[in-house]
């Protein structure tokens, strides 16, 4: 049976839930994810360090851990937002310089803060259709190089006439504000919201919670100070505040607009870091003796106005859902990217999910969002979280800047 065949076979009998749950030689499966601790942006322990070489950490990172010979690895798609000189290069030679052969080919993706997300799909859908076997899906970013007015471009008159054109160059904190002006989400729900972010990110931080997700990485570093060069070892997320609650960020003034509630405390940080995910076909895996994790489902993108950009998992999520057949109630947890605690908190009461089954070990709000970065950093955040938990199948999903949003349904296998 072809899998395509197999797999609309799947989707098309018993339950929703053990459907996705079947184990079946046409899967396409997780061998191992993992990532780098996420650093702030021209501040923390990646500041002074390019994004190719800790991409090229992680992607060796990945597939030692599977034990895997890295001349198996047939394609690996990066995700990435802002990179230098068009991008394609760094991701090259961060590949080679894994030690995954040059044998193995490599691209770049860019859709925007779902492009880690969409370089998974992009294996997943490969291995699907019978175009490879094996392959890794990435992201990778830093925003301590690429982002800021260097980032900025200039475009058609002629196009930007469109009004919705032109609502794409909509600063992304004043897309927060509309979705807070329009929805009715008041600062003092988004501080709350936010302040619960910092304190689980900082309470599974004491508790070790993501050391089996994190790289180790020795990169080197200059002291802001001293301006003296050093080697470190960064192995935790810096991004991360202890002691933070809703009367502390009460306290800070709004960022993008006077009268605004959109502030340094309840938006993303701008941060670096990179993601990758070892992908395979399920009997390939078997085969090689490869420790199987989960599986990949299947994944969904939606557009949404440009202006109000952040309400994108609202229906992305629904749209995912209804392909698998499930129920928003069988998905065991939510990893919803925090880009801001407004269009986070818009979405998860619009969903009608329980806050208390969404970003179980804190979000982008308190860890960091590295743009191109994130989609693939919530599936190694989100098969941890399974394997502490006991939880069985969960999403991710992400809105995506310009009006979209994206989700992915994944199922853990530990």
């Amino acid at each position: 049976m072809s899998s395509i065949t197999q797999r609309i076979t799947n989707f098309a009998s018993g339950s929703a839930k053990s459907r996705v749950t079947a184990q079946n030689d046409n899967d396409v499966v997780i061998v191992a994810a993992v990532r780098s601790a996420i650093t702030k942006g021209r501040k923390g322990g990646f500041k002074d360090t390019h994004p190719e070489e800790y991409l090229s950490a992680v992607l060796r990172a990945v597939y030692t851990k599977a034990n895997l010979d890295p001349s198996l690895i047939e394609d690996v798609s990066v995700g990435n937002v802002l990179p230098a000189g068009g991008g394609a290069a760094a991701a090259r030679m961060a590949a080679l310089a894994a030690g995954i052969p040059n044998s193995s080919a490599v691209n770049t993706v860019n859709r925007q803060c779902s492009s880690g997300l969409t370089a998974i799909s992009q294996i997943a859908n490969e291995i699907f259709a019978g175009q490879i076997d094996i392959g890794i899906g990435a992201g990778v970013e830093s925003m301590s190089h690429g982002y800021g007015k260097g980032a900025m471009a200039e475009y058609s008159e002629k196009v930007l006439a469109n009004p919705e054109a032109e609502d794409c160059l909509i600063p992304m904190g004043i897309t927060s504000e509309n979705v807070a002006a329009e929805y009715n989400i008041s600062r003092a729900v988004q501080d709350e919201f936010a302040a619960k972010s910092f304190q689980k990110a900082a309470a599974a931080q004491k508790a070790g919670k993501f050391k089996d997700e994190i790289v180790p990485i020795k990169v080197k570093f200059v002291d802001p100070k001293t301006e003296k060069e050093t080697e470190i070892v960064v192995d935790s997320d810096d991004g991360i505040r202890d002691g933070v609650t809703a009367q502390s960020l009460a306290k800070l003034k709004p960022a993008f607009s006077p009268t605004g509630s959109t502030h340094a405390g309840n938006a993303s940080q701008v941060s670096d870091g990179a993601a990758a995910v070892l992908l395979a076909r399920r009997s390939v895996a078997k085969r090689l003796g490869l420790p199987i994790v989960g599986k990949f489902v299947t994944s969904a993108v939606v557009g949404v106005p440009p202006r109000i950009m952040g309400v994108g998992p609202a229906f992305a999520i629904p749209k995912v859902l209804e392909k698998t057949g499930l129920t928003k109630d069988e998905i065991d947890f939510y990893e919803i990217n925090e880009a801001f605690a407004s269009q986070a908190v818009y979405s998860v009461q619009t969903l009608g999910v329980p806050f208390e089954k969404v970003n179980l070990n804190g979000g982008a709000i308190a860890i960091g969002h590295p743009l191109g970065c994130t989609g693939a950093r919530q599936v190694a955040t989100g098969l941890n979280i399974a394997k502490q938990t006991g939880g069985k199948v969960f999403v991710t999903s992400m809105c995506i800047g310009t009006g979209m949003g994206m989700a992915a349904v994944f199922v853990s296998e530990q």
